[in-house]
This record gives C-alpha cells, structure tokens and sequence, in this order.
C-alpha cells in the first residue's frame, strides 16, 4: 500500500520537480509544478488501472496537466510553459522510444514497429490533448467570468 503511494505519487511529483529545476523555472513555482505532474501521472495510472489502452491514459493523464497548467497561470501569473513542460515529462515515452531503437539496432524490426506505433500513439495523444485543452478561451480559466456569469443567473432567474 504505502510502496504504491511512493511509486504514483512521490516518484512523480519528485521527478517533476527536478525537471523544473533543470529548466531554470523559479523556486516559487516548484511545488505547483510538482503537483501538476503528479496529479497527470496518477490520473494516467488510473485509466490504466481501468483497462484503457497507453494512448488513452497519456491523453487523460495530460488533459489534467494541461487544465491545471492554464488554472495556475491565472492563479500565479506566468506562463503556460512554466508548468506545462515539466508536468508533461511523467507522460512522455522515452522508454517506448529507447526500445524502439534498441530493438531496431537488435535486427528485431517486428518489436521495433510495434514499439515505435505504440510510442507514436502516445505522443499523438499528448498533442492531441495539449491542442484541446489550450484551444480553450482564456475567458474560462479567470474568476471574474465565472462571477459575472454567476451574477448574470441570478438576476436572469
């Protein structure tokens, strides 16, 4: 129970953080950073958990790195970037790639075809998902929207 909560939740939010830190993001951000990354690597480990496929995962997994990108570049006041790029690395597949080309290098082109479109699935579904979530209007990601709307409503109603 415990190594389980390490393994999904420590390990993540750690290596998130060293990501930060090795792309110069500020200290005051490491902990949102660390979080974002966490929370897209346990929503991946749940859909996997749930039997959905790699592809299906890395999609949930960074549409919740994404929304929580843009909810803290309201909150904090800096770029996307800052909290996108290292709360993606959890997802990213660098194994699938490395075995790609290790398998590649072995003369073993079937488990090489087949790790690189499984490898290419998930970097797909990762465009696929930040494309979605970005091309979303800044408008819902501010409070203010969400008050005036709110007020709008009730004097509607």
């Amino acid at each position: 129970m415990i190594h389980n909560f390490i393994m999904h939740v420590i390990c993540p939010f750690v290596g998130t953080v060293a990501f930060a830190v090795l792309f110069n993001v500020p200290k005051r951000f490491y902990l949102c950073c660390g979080c974002t990354g966490a929370a897209g690597w346990l929503m991946y480990h749940m859909v996997m958990i749930y039997g959905g496929s790699a592809a299906t995962a890395s999609f949930c997994g960074t549409v919740v790195v994404v929304l929580l990108s843009r909810i803290l570049t309201v909150i904090m006041k800096c770029p996307i970037t800052i909290f996108l790029v290292s709360g993606i690395i959890p997802l990213v597949p660098g194994a699938g790639v490395y075995y790609t080309v290790f398998y590649m290098v072995n003369n073993e082109l079937a488990e090489a075809a087949r790790r690189g479109m499984e490898s290419a699935k998930i970097a797909f579904a990762i465009v696929l998902a930040i494309v979605f979530v970005v091309s979303l209007p800044r408008k819902y990601f501010q409070p203010l929207y969400w008050r005036e709307r709110k007020e709008r409503k009730i004097r509607k109603g």
